[in-house]
């Protein structure tokens, strides 16, 4: 089968009560003529095949995973799968245990009230047949399929045993309480499972068309782009779109995390999921249902549930090896000791059955898929993007971060930051002199006609101070790109621009004149504005602001253990120095080309082993994959960043940086904890086993208790919010 021919299912698993369920079903899936690959997630229910004719391999499939008890159908929905529904999708394992508990209940009242003992005797045998079906039938085909024991064999073999050795009630409860435990695992690991995707359930199921005729309810699905849709104050936004009327906040905290509305008008992007505020908005569809951002962020994290982290691929490597292994040894417990006259065979016996039972390695195997996947979805709720757990467990191990600097240290938008006229009053600053903003209000009117972002810069200054509006757009505008722009307005000659193109070659030497050079000596940019007319001068001083939280986050990963950080630019060295001394950056590095960044990062990974690039995701795409993990800054709309980096954080904030950092090193750290404590509580329980001092039921309660500490232990970072 060539690799041109293959093609990729995704499919949705119902009834998996364990990690280790799922590791049979893909081993079973894998040996099946016709299958290429298969791979299925406990995590999220998910199987994901590759084949060359589904037609034939997917029915295939469907049968042997009824054949082990569990049902494979398309992909649904987390609305489908909540409420009872979802408890009937277990309903294998339901019905019988539910069957198994009411025989063992009738039992146990024919024994109270003194009923004959083969009643009893009876009603616990057919407990523990109709409750152990299921697991045998499982066991039996998983047997069959990949030739390896799992922990159906273990607990069939057990209970059999029980009833062989007449310990009808054992055998009986034993089944009752697995499948309890089974059931309650499976049941918690579908609500860490759902987190994800009941972020769909945010999105609105119609939507209000605006026609030629007026106003109509459709569905979301058929919305097409270029569609106009009506907003109304306090709707969920139904589909991507650009805002073409109308001024609103909106809440975009399911996207992007940030806990405050946004304010949206006209040109300004808005997404699925995302709440209106007071203002009625009229929208753009700028994507489809299917694409929107919501969607494209819901289906990614999905991909990187199903990805095995590195350390679950070691539990699983390690589980298909002990469990074989204490099937071995729980034969030579049952007859070595025997054999060499220490104590009777079935005391010998029944040592081994406890053992088959505490062995069940399902504690272990599920310690890691659970932690990881309430990682990405707690980092989903906070607007960052994890593409998988092997991002996650990396940026646990970081110990040096590298910035780009614009668009991420800085906003990525020059701003007048400072100035003065040449006539200016020491004791006024710029706002209350009068010749200064009257030469701002000149300067904008000349730059309202460039496009240049530095024009920008003064023309928004302009708005902000009251003054854009003084004078009509300058008339006879003439520029020299790279240099200025003049104009005439309201009569006067204007220039704007640097210092050069305002004084031309004459040589002043004054005071105003040193100010200017002294400006641009300290790496920021100074534009001239002079009315020629009048011969009245300004300059402004116009930089990329740092971000009001750099300096912060710098100090804040530092106090996780961040060694070294850096920044890495194009931008001048003097530029640079500025912006790295105001965000506490430890090292500076300008003037690069992408490849000399991507350079940079391989000199790092030298020295420090583990390395984070925060970039835009754009520029900085090749910095990005040369890292050991790339962050794309405000990644929301974006498909560049979203498809490029490993980590993309949805909104424009740098404060996600160190939270997804102790995010992921609290991920880790349950995961430890999970192995640790699966270890521990197995190694105590055989040694019980074999000692003879454990029962059955005991090794029931102990496998069930450590299983569900587990999950719930892993599900902690659920509640990790953005404070920590």
């Amino acid at each position: 089968m060539s690799s041109q021919d293959k093609k990729t299912f995704l499919l949705r698993v119902e009834g998996l009560d364990c990690a280790e369920c799922a590791l049979r079903l893909e081993e079973a899936a894998a040996r099946l003529p016709g299958v290429a690959h298969a791979e299925v997630s406990f995590a999220t229910g998910r199987m994901r095949l590759v084949a060359e004719d589904g037609d034939r391999v997917i029915p295939q499939v469907q049968d042997l995973a009824r054949r082990m008890g569990y049902e494979v159908a398309p992909p649904t929905t987390a609305a489908e799968e909540a409420g009872w529904r979802g408890l009937l999708r277990h309903r294998s394992r339901l019905l019988p245990t539910a069957l198994a508990g009411a025989l063992l209940m009738l039992a146990l009242v024919v024994h109270l009230m003194g009923g004959p003992a083969y009643l009893r005797d009876g009603m616990l045998i057919v407990a523990a047949l109709v409750g152990g079906w299921p697991v045998a039938r499982a066991g039996w085909v998983a047997l069959r399929a990949t030739r390896r024991p799992d922990m159906n064999v273990l607990m069939t073999v057990a209970v059999l045993g029980a009833i062989a050795i007449g310990e009808y009630a054992e055998g009986g409860v034993v089944v009752f309480l697995f499948s309890v435990g089974e059931l309650l695992e499976a049941l918690t690991m579908d609500r860490a499972r759902n987190a994800v995707r009941s972020l769909m359930a945010l999105r609105p199921l119609e939507a209000t068309r605006l026609t030629a005729d007026g106003e109509e309810r459709v569905p979301v699905e058929a919305l097409a782009v270029g569609d106009r849709i009506l907003i109304r104050p306090g709707e969920r936004i139904p589909a991507d779109g650009q805002i073409v009327e109308g001024r609103s906040a909106v809440d975009q905290a399911s996207i992007t995390g940030e806990g405050l509305p946004v304010e949206k008008g006209p040109g300004d992007e808005v997404f699925a999921g995302t709440i209106n505020g007071p203002g009625a908005l009229t929208v753009e569809v700028t994507r489809p249902a299917s694409d929107s951002t919501l969607a494209r962020m819901v289906h990614l994290v999905e991909e990187a549930q199903e990805q095995r982290a590195p350390s679950q691929r070691l539990v699983d490597r390690f589980a298909a090896v002990y469990t074989p292994a204490v099937v071995i040894g729980a034969l030579l417990v049952a007859t070595v000791p025997p054999l060499l006259g220490v104590g009777p065979f079935l005391a010998w016996l029944y040592r081994a059955l406890v053992l088959l039972v505490i062995a069940c390695p399902c504690a272990l195997v599920i310690s890691t898929p659970v932690a990881v996947v309430s990682g990405l979805t707690a980092a989903a709720r906070a607007g960052i993007l994890v593409k998988g757990g092997i991002h996650l467990e990396q940026l646990a191990r970081v110990r040096a971060v590298a910035f780009d600097k614009t668009g991420t240290l800085t906003r990525g938008q020059p701003q007048l930051v400072g100035g003065q006229c040449g006539n200016h009053v020491a004791d006024r600053s710029p706002q209350e002199c009068a010749d200064c903003l009257d030469l701002l209000a000149k300067a904008a009117a000349v730059e309202s006609r460039s496009e240049h972002p530095l024009a920008r810069a003064v023309v928004q200054a302009a708005r902000e101070l009251g003054v854009a509006e003084r004078y009509g757009p300058a008339e006879a505008v003439e520029s020299e790109p790279g240099r200025g722009i003049q104009g005439r307005v309201a009569g006067h000659v204007v220039k704007v621009g640097s210092h050069a193109y305002v004084h031309g070659t004459r040589a002043d030497e004054d005071a105003f004149c040193q100010q200017v050079e002294a400006v641009s000596a300290r790496g920021r940019t100074a534009v001239m504005v002079e009315d020629v007319c009048c011969a009245n001068r300004a300059y402004g001083v116009v930089a990329d602001a740092v971000r009001p939280e750099a300096a912060d986050v710098v100090a804040a990963l530092k106090t996780l253990g961040v060694r070294h950080t850096v920044m890495l630019t194009g931008d001048s060295p003097a530029v640079a120095e500025r912006i790295a001394r105001d965000a506490g950056v430890d090292e500076v590095r300008a003037g690069l080309l992408p490849q000399q960044k991507v350079e940079a990062i391989g000199e790092l990974l030298t020295r420090h082993g583990t390395v984070v690039m925060v970039g835009d995701g754009v520029n900085d795409a090749p910095a990005l994959a040369r890292a050991s993990v790339g962050i794309a800054m405000g990644a929301a709309g974006s498909d560049i960043a979203l498809e490029t980096a490993d980590v993309a954080l949805m909104g424009d904030d740098l404060r996600g940086l160190p939270y997804v950092i102790h995010l992921s090193r609290r991920v880790v750290a349950i995961i430890r904890q999970n192995v640790a404590f699966s270890l521990a509580a197995k190694g105590a329980f055989l040694v019980l086993a074999v000692a003879g001092a454990a029962t059955l039921w005991m090794a029931v309660f102990a496998d069930v208790g450590v299983s569900l500490l587990v999950i719930l232990n892993g599900m902690r970072p659920l509640v990790f919010s953005r404070r920590g």
